[in-house]
């Protein structure tokens, strides 16, 4: 919300590679005149021309404001330079006047000062509006009453003026002087208003309400009720500061607000996009009424969808999130779930992975019908696009999100299975991964769709491209067949698959026969070349071609298991054995059960012959050997145990396997509903409105802020803003030793991208110290924003100076420097004091995160950086060392807790965390207790760790080495 806009001081930047002025090289500038000369005539200001007159005038600037008095420059500067009428000269003055010393020891205004005020009353008499305006701006500044008192008429009178840029300073000069010497002008909120009925130009009635606001409340709601109806014709700036008196009106009188909230109403169809965001959450806060939350959730959805700016979209999508938040809320944003899924028309990843999941969070049986025709269309659209970088990832976010409603809504499944099936012969893996996930889910919770599933698994099958889709494929065929036609149907698509057998054999004809026909004899063009001996010689040559062998014609589990991928033979012969075992309790005829088990045996054979041979480009592994070998073994036996093995107990797993994700996930959404549960202990106080003081409503946290975060349910209270709130939190960082003649220590804030120094320095001796420096340097990813000004310490004085440092990535970083200063008076050189290195903690940018296993093992695989840890630790437990390790890493424990409970000796988790820049790490945790060494041994192994820059991967290195051991309190 808009505040009243508190006086701008002005900032002086000095230039960095220029030392701040002092006394020896004025007296230079000056042409060697001695210091008694230059306080009493300075004869650049008396005698020179404009040019040198700003020159000196600059420096004279720059000496006060590092601690220097100047008395005796005060008549010569008024009586040789205040007359000018260069705007240059009267800009410099006006910075004069507001850091020069107006008073005398004892607080009385200096006589020089009358002489002053009568030039100002003429500057603000004068015919150019800029001299007058920023003037006018000048009066804001000063706290002397004595001085204001005869400008009084000559501002009054700037109200009338016909220039706009006048009009509107002079009603914040009045403003200014009103709030802090009201005896100066207590008829100001009349004469505003007055001005504010009659006045046509925007940007000072913004300025004249937004006085009335702070100054007459009562006056500001006469005019507002005046022209209510018109609101929606005023300009933008305006516009919010009627939002705030309207906000600000029914926080503090709750009657009010059906008197106004027909205005915000209004102000929702504003055209100004910042005007319609703060008419939302001010609507939001007023009312929690249906219509109310409807109307301002349309508002953000709208805002959008019609901004351009990414970021915009993403703080306007986190509103209608906290907004979901609110359980009373929740119902109203259900019937707009159609609407919110218009945002994914936005190209950006980020936008609409916020958008599906919100989109999820709203479904409800009213809605998820005409939600997943939306999403189906969605999906089919990026089969159409041209490949884009984010195309993948966006069909994998919509298959996800259509997995997740089929499991929450089990009739939606039959509808989304055909579509998504379509994905399998996909070239994007990994969305064809995502798509067999969901197959297999939903084939094992559905018994009515396994017949429908089988059927589309069957026809996409011969289309698949990937061998890791073709094995999750094979695998659901040989586990769900359960018929016998589709046992046959699935022979005869590995037969297909595969092509002719015996492979060996087949291949060895096909080079032989291809040779003699297709082998073709040319001549080449004849060439000439030059001998030794300098004369012409023609050659030519007989070549003989063959064209090289389409591998587009192997069908694919052929090119597949030539290519040397045996792992997919392997799951091959557990399908075939499957389906033969199954086969022969289906059919009782004897003849055709050996038929078929022959058959199935004849295909193992040949690809172990195969994979013996010097065909494929890399020979069979002998795992896969035994596995083959195993299921040639199972087929020829039939013994019930192995039968119940390989049909029953592999269901049970994937069962198993289903179960306890869903239990996991049911525990998280369990512990999300918990958090956003408000929860008030007995002891919390109760704040009722009406009996909050007007001091106390005035105070400094953000009122809106606060009701807007009640309105939407969440009482969580953001970390205060202020870095002196959080300060005991902190740990005082010493940058120098009790001894040093200057003592320095600080507070490091560490906000997002920002690192705030606040750095304390005490002159410890009987000096003064001036031009006291703090000069900084910094190691790492880490930039200076700015140099901290110099200051001028008294003796045994201290001051508080703040350095903002930026963030660019996430890495350890450090920022080291000294303090410089001059004693006065003395002849030597500058003197410095090195200062304490302050090392940046990584964990402050670090915050956990979580990701699918298909997502975990491509990162670990892109990741070129990797750091191996050794495990050195004094914890004795493998959960216990591993929580630690979690703790101290800020990373998330992507193995589920029942793959890590019990004891078994030894323990491997993967984590995984996410930093603030976007940046990904990645950690693979392999531990064990050397049982040989005794119970009280402790923990061995190593930690890998993986991220996409160096910088990251050795950071977190040196974190977990530096916290791998557990101190005893």
């Amino acid at each position: 919300m808009t505040a009243a806009e508190n006086v701008c001081y002005t900032l002086i930047n000095v230039p960095m590679d220029s030392e701040p002025p002092s006394e020896i090289s004025l007296k230079n500038d000056l042409g060697n005149c001695n210091v008694s000369a230059f306080l009493t005539s300075f004869p650049p200001l008396e005698k020179g021309d404009v040019k040198l007159k700003t020159e000196a005038l600059k420096k004279v600037i720059i000496m006060i404001l590092n601690g220097e008095k100047l008395p005796g420059l005060l008549m010569t500067i008024i009586r040789f330079v205040l007359p000018l009428q260069d705007h240059t000269i009267k800009k410099l003055l006006l910075v004069f006047w507001e850091i020069v010393p107006k008073t005398t020891p004892d607080g009385r205004l200096l006589q020089e000062m009358i002489l002053v005020c009568d030039a100002y009353r003429k500057d603000l008499q004068h015919p150019n509006e800029f001299i007058r305006g920023s003037t006018l701006r000048f009066l804001c500044k000063l706290k002397e009453a004595e001085l204001l008192e005869p400008l009084m008429p000559a501002i009054r009178a700037c109200l009338e003026h016909r220039h706009s840029y006048v009009r509107r300073n002079a009603v914040l000069a009045i403003y200014t002087i009103y709030r802090n010497f009201e005896h100066l002008i207590p008829d100001a909120p009349e004469l505003i208003h007055d001005f504010l009925v009659n006045e046509k130009d925007a940007s000072c009635k913004r300025n004249a309400f937004m006085m009335l606001i702070h100054a007459d409340q009562d006056r500001a709601l006469d005019y507002l009720s005046t022209c209510i109806d018109q609101v929606q014709t005023f300009g933008d700036i305006l516009q919010l500061v009627i939002v705030e008196l309207i906000y600000k009106v029914c926080h503090a009188n709750p009657s009010e607000r059906a008197r106004f909230i027909r205005c915000i109403y209004n102000l929702l169809q504003s055209s100004s996009p910042a005007v319609k965001y703060e008419a939302a959450g001010t609507l939001v806060t007023l009312s929690s009424a249906p219509t109310a939350i409807k109307a301002a959730a349309q508002c953000y959805i709208d805002l959008i969808i019609k901004e351009s700016d990414n970021n915009v979209k993403l703080i306007v999508l986190d509103r209608l999130i906290e907004l979901k938040e609110h359980p009373s809320h929740e119902r109203v944003l259900q019937d707009l779930v159609m609407d919110i899924l218009r945002v994914l028309s936005t190209p950006d990843l980020e936008v609409r992975k916020k958008t599906l999941q919100l989109a999820l969070d709203l479904v409800s049986s009213r809605n998820v019908e005409e939600l997943v025709i939306v999403l189906k269309k969605e999906v089919i659209k990026t089969n159409n696009v041209t490949e884009h970088e984010d195309t993948d990832k966006y069909r994998q976010l919509l298959v996800r999100t259509l997995h997740s409603c089929s499991v929450r809504f089990p009739d939606m499944a039959a509808n989304v299975i055909p579509v998504l099936m379509e994905f399998l012969s996909d070239n994007n893996e990994a969305a064809a991964a995502d798509v067999l996930e969901f197959v297999r889910e939903a084939i094992q919770r559905f018994d009515n769709l396994r017949p429908l599933i089988v059927e589309k698994m069957l026809e996409v099958f011969h289309s698949i491209k990937s061998v890791k889709i073709y094995r999750g494929a094979l695998w659901i065929l040989g586990e769900y067949c359960s018929t016998k036609e589709d046992i046959q149907s699935v022979m005869t698509e590995v037969r297909r698959s595969l092509g002719e057998i015996p492979i060996v054999e087949s291949e060895i004809k096909k080079e032989a026969g291809e040779l003699k026909p297709e082998e073709e004899v040319s001549v080449g063009p004849a060439q000439k070349l030059v001998t030794e001996m300098g004369t012409y010689a023609t050659q030519s040559a007989l070549s003989s071609s063959r064209p090289a062998k389409k591998e587009e014609d192997r069908p694919p589990l052929r090119g597949f298991l030539l290519d040397g991928d045996f792992f997919v033979a392997a799951s091959l012969a557990t399908t075939l054995t499957k389906i033969a075992l199954r086969y022969m309790s289906l059919v009782q005829e004897k003849k055709k059960q050996n038929s078929f088990n022959a058959e199935a045996m004849l295909l193992m054979a040949t690809i172990l012959h195969l994979g013996k041979s010097s065909l494929p480009k890399k020979p069979i592994t002998d795992d896969d050997v035994d596995r083959i070998s195993l299921c040639l073994k199972v087929l020829s036996e039939c013994s019930p145990l192995m039968n119940d093995i390989f049909n029953k107990e592999c269901r049970q797993s994937l069962s198993h396997m289903l179960s306890a994700k869903l239990e996991e996930e049911k525990l998280s959404q369990k512990k999300e509903s918990e958090k956003r549960n408000v929860t008030i202990q007995p002891d919390d106080p109760i704040s009722f409105m009406q009996l909050t003081a007007k001091n106390e409503m005035s105070s400094k946290e953000d009122q809106f802020q606060l009701s807007l975060l009640a309105a939407m349910g969440n009482t969580q209270r953001k970390e205060a803003a202020d870095p002196l709130a959080s300060k005991l939190n902190k740990v005082v960082t010493q940058l120098t030793g009790f001894s040093d003649p200057v003592y320095a220590e600080a507070y490091v804030h560490v906000n997002q991208y920002d690192i705030v120094l606040d750095v304390l320095v005490v002159n410890q001796t009987s000096d003064t110290l001036q031009n006291c420096t703090l000069e900084l340097a910094t190691l790492g990813d880490l930039k200076l924003v700015e140099k901290p000004s110099p200051l001028t310490l008294a003796p045994h004085d201290f001051a508080n100076i703040k350095a903002n440092v930026k963030v660019a990535s996430t890495e350890n970083g450090i920022i080291f420097g000294n303090v410089v200063y001059d004693v006065s008076g003395a002849a030597s050189d500058r003197n410095c004091v090195v200062l304490s290195d302050i090392h940046i903690d990584i964990m402050d940018y670090i915050q956990p995160a979580s990701c699918t296993d298909a997502e975990f093992r491509q990162m670990w695989a892109e990741f070129e950086w990797e750091n191996k840890v050794t495990v050195n630790t004094n914890i004795i437990d493998l959960n216990e060392y591993l929580q630690h390790i979690l703790k101290s890493t800020n990373m998330k424990c992507l193995t589920p807790e029942k793959a890590l409970s019990g004891y078994c000796g030894f323990m491997a988790a993967n984590l995984y965390a996410r930093s603030i820049f976007g940046e990904d790490a990645l950690a693979n945790v392999s531990i064990e207790k050397p049982i040989h060494l005794g119970p009280e041994a402790p923990v061995t192994g190593h930690i890998r760790i993986r991220a996409k820059s160096q910088g990251m991967a050795l950071s977190l290195g040196d974190k977990i080495n530096l916290s791998q051991k557990k101190t005893s309190l």
